[in-house]
């Protein structure tokens, strides 16, 4: 079950919010825990098991961790304990396969027998709820936070269905107070209502509509120039708009039952700059690394190599977080780690800085190359895949793709680009269009929902991007 789903629409979600609305304020934690777990178990009921367990785990130890009052050894060594446990979990599901998988490759190699391996599942969202946690039990251990002694409360945090399953990733101090006090009430759920709807359009009438177009340039055995640049340029528009849609609907979510998350992306494609992007682009993950990682290993205080070190590792532990089904996630990483310390470098000589057009366009071009690195099945692929975005196999378009491609396509491609520089444009639209603007403004993700149902309800359901993550 997926937000986008007939199931999430039309079952569960109206009868969690009615059993949420009519019950006591009192008792609206555990309504929205009952609720969260039911919906892991439809999901899973072994990774709802697992969840529980890691979500009593990390209650207790923060526990365990607040009575040890004393900055000792014993505390850090309780704090370290709990962050191996929590990473060996989500290593062991994420990582077990491509390490068989690997180890399989150089035993065949060799010429011995095939090891027999059956493949680890991934519970959904274990990613994003072992980081939630990592960064609840350090803030504890910093003092930054008080201990959460309500088992039901951290629980309610750790578990909201709106946002565990593909992020945002919300650290503990962002909800604390509203878990004692929030609103519920219209203006709030009109408000998460209309962004509910606004990240249901992304995600259906952009991302599921180019899917098609991008599975099948992706699994082209020689893509032309064409086919190459059509799948890249596709998969990087599916990409965004899947993810920044699953997060708006996760704010609207949460804003419907009276949280505020804070934002997880600001028009990343707009940056100027590799670290421009990574300033807009998945901002939880990305201050996620700032804050636990990149400062814990010293940040930019020790000297210039130091900062480039950090750098590329912060990226190339994010590359790895992101997949444990190919080494190119890690490749995708350390390209941008790269980058980062190419960025920093040009921005701290005496070369003179890049003409503004210039420097969006390369950092386009970037991004969208590595999105190649990130999408493509594994790194042969990928390779397959530069050689078509380079002409090296042909400019015209392939049969295979020109099958595939509808009108539809490229209406979804333009509506993607125009929902991508319409930021820009709206200064303009409320000064020329006025309040005919903001009519169409209030009214767009109405008439966008009822689309998206209507398609939801006519085709597959397509699972979101992250979900995998």
């Amino acid at each position: 079950m997926v937000f986008a789903s007939l199931e999430f629409l039309t079952l569960f979600l109206p009868l969690f919010l009615c059993t949420y609305a009519v019950g006591p304020a009192a008792w609206r934690n555990a309504t929205l825990l009952i609720g969260s777990w039911l919906f892991y178990g439809w999901l899973s009921p072994r990774f709802l098991a697992v969840h529980v367990v890691l979500t009593i785990t990390a209650w207790a130890g923060g526990l365990l961790i607040d009575a040890l009052r004393e900055k000792g050894k014993g505390r850090v060594r309780l704090l370290v304990m709990l962050i191996v446990l929590n990473t060996a979990v989500l290593c062991w599901y994420k990582y077990a396969n491509i390490v068989a998988g690997t180890l399989i490759d150089v035993v065949n190699w060799h010429g011995a027998m095939p090891l027999d391996w059956q493949r680890v599942i991934m519970p959904a969202g274990l990613s994003f709820i072992v980081l939630q946690a990592i960064s609840y039990l350090v803030d504890v251990h910093r003092r930054t936070v008080p201990v959460e002694r309500s088992f039901i409360d951290y629980a309610t945090y750790i578990s909201m269905f709106g946002h565990s399953v593909a992020g945002p990733i919300i650290r503990y101090d962002w909800v604390r107070r509203e878990l004692n006090q929030r609103y519920f009430n219209l203006q709030n759920f009109s408000l998460g209502a209309r962004r509910f709807m606004v990240g249901m359009s992304m995600k259906v009438l952009v991302a599921d509509t180019l899917s098609p177009v991008v599975d099948v340039a992706f699994s082209l055995p020689n893509p032309s120039f064409s086919d190459a640049w059509i799948g890249c340029l596709a998969y990087s528009l599916q990409l965004f708009f899947d993810f920044a849609g699953y997060s708006a609907m996760a704010i609207g979510l949460g804003l419907m039952l009276g949280f505020h998350f804070p934002e997880n992306f600001d028009r990343p494609y707009l940056a100027n700059s590799v670290q421009d992007f990574w300033r807009r682009w998945h901002l939880s993950l990305s201050s996620w690394l700032r804050d636990y990682l990149y400062i814990s290993l010293g940040g930019n205080r020790h000297g210039i190599w130091k900062t480039y070190r950090n750098l590329f590792l912060i990226m190339a532990i994010a590359g790895l977080w992101h997949g444990g089904d190919s080494w190119n996630y890690l490749l995708w990483g350390s390209a941008h780690g790269i980058a980062l310390c190419v960025n920093r470098a040009w921005n701290r000589s005496t070369l003179p800085p890049v003409p503004p057009v210039l420097s969006h366009g390369l950092t386009l071009l970037f991004v969208c190359l590595a999105w190649t690195l990130f999408r493509a099945p594994d790194f042969h692929s990928a390779l397959n895949l530069y050689a078509g975005q380079f002409g090296l196999q042909g400019i015209a378009l392939g049969d295979e793709l020109s099958v595939t491609l509808r009108p539809v396509h490229g209406l979804a491609g333009l509506l993607g680009v125009m929902g991508i520089v319409a930021p820009l444009l709206r200064p303009y639209c409320e000064k020329q269009l006025g309040g005919f603007f903001l009519f169409t403004a209030a009214l767009w993700p109405i008439a966008g929902f009822m689309l998206s149902f209507a398609l939801i309800a006519s085709r597959e359901t397509v699972p979101f991007l992250y979900f995998q993550f």
